[in-house]
């Protein structure tokens, strides 16, 4: 809940050391990744971390990533690095990746949602790296949003979420991916990611011989974002596999829209629909959607979504927006959960 005593400043880089003496001070501060922005905290100070979750209004059973400057920080943080570990760091940190290792006894449970396992991650944002230096102590952060809500990929966006919850917001523009990291675990038997981002499963192949999605039941959480529902906007949303089918859902509705990929909300015009175009690459649909989806809510009362399964370079993206819509996919005349 926002508190009337504390006072959000929106500032930019020139405000790291006042950052990094909030973080050193057990406070949380929000900053820019390349991916969203964070909610960071001192990922060793207890009281610290659960300021995270206060804020959020996060599950406690809901882990956190750990964010570090460089490799050489590994053993601030985990108890153990094996060798292809090092691999998919020097491959593709600092970035979007997330690779979960066994943590430091030292490292609060709160942290790491009870699991003797960590994420930790290079951030490829130098406001994010030059912050944890000068902080000089490994930062937890999950997304700057309230839990369950759209993920920020802009300060304003944070602050909308956490004014009033936490004394400082760093600017760093628009993040360049638009989704969370990977999040990979070499804890069986093949490296498995739990968590699809920008970073995919043909890449981490391509460096250890072969990787997998994780396919099954949520029982426990090994990583952010896999067992509650996320990403949502304030108005009701629905899946579409067509354009045709876009439109059928948006009329069920006053008001709404239809939010996917150029040729999709193209199709999706011509036939008599109100669209916002997320571009025409994954990469630019992944860079847009939130913030798509952040100010559709705020003009719109219905908002009918792309369901992206099955089309190629869109398997991060449909992860993320699926959620926001609950799995809930307008089939023809039938609203089917897929």
């Amino acid at each position: 809940m926002s508190s009337p005593d504390i006072v959000t400043k929106l500032a930019g880089a020139e405000a790291l050391d006042e950052g990094a003496a909030i973080i050193k001070s057990g406070g949380v501060v929000a900053f820019p990744t390349e991916t969203v922005y964070g909610l960071g905290a001192d990922a060793f100070n207890e009281e610290a971390v659960a300021k995270i979750f206060e804020a959020k209004g996060r599950p406690q059973d809901n882990p956190l990533i750990v964010h570090i400057p460089s490799e050489s920080w590994l053993g601030r943080v985990a108890a153990y690095v094996p060798d292809a570990a090092y691999e998919l760091f020097d491959a593709f940190s600092p970035g979007p990746l997330t690779v979960i290792l066994p943590k430091r006894s030292d490292l609060p449970l709160v942290t790491t949602a009870g699991l003797e396992t960590v994420g930790i991650r290079i951030p490829n944002n130098d406001i994010a790296l030059e912050l944890i230096r000068r902080a000089d102590t490994p930062v937890a952060a999950p997304s700057a949003n309230t839990s369950g809500r759209v993920s920020p990929t802009r300060a304003r966006d944070v602050y909308e979420d956490m004014a009033g919850r936490i004394p400082l917001i760093l600017d760093g523009g628009r993040t360049d991916v638009g989704i969370e990291s990977t999040v990979v675990t070499l804890a069986a038997d093949t490296p498995t990611i739990l968590r699809p981002g920008a970073v995919t499963a043909e890449m981490i192949s391509e460096v250890l011989g072969e990787a997998v999605y994780f396919k099954g039941k949520v029982k426990v959480a090994e990583a952010p974002g896999m067992k509650y529902t996320h990403y949502a906007p304030r108005v009701p949303c629905i899946g579409a596999l067509t354009p045709l089918d876009a439109l059928a859902a948006a009329k069920e509705r006053d008001n709404s829209v239809v939010v996917g990929e150029s040729g999709f909300v193209r199709e999706a015009e011509a036939l008599g629909s109100r669209v916002v175009d997320l571009g025409d690459t994954p990469e630019k649909c992944m860079q847009n959607a939130f913030a798509a989806l952040r100010e559709a809510e705020k003009i719109y009362k219905f908002i009918v979504i792309e369901h992206f399964e099955g089309k190629k370079g869109y398997y991060a993206l449909n992860n993320r927006l699926s959620k926001s819509y609950g799995g809930k996919v307008f089939c023809g005349e039938i609203a089917a959960k897929k």
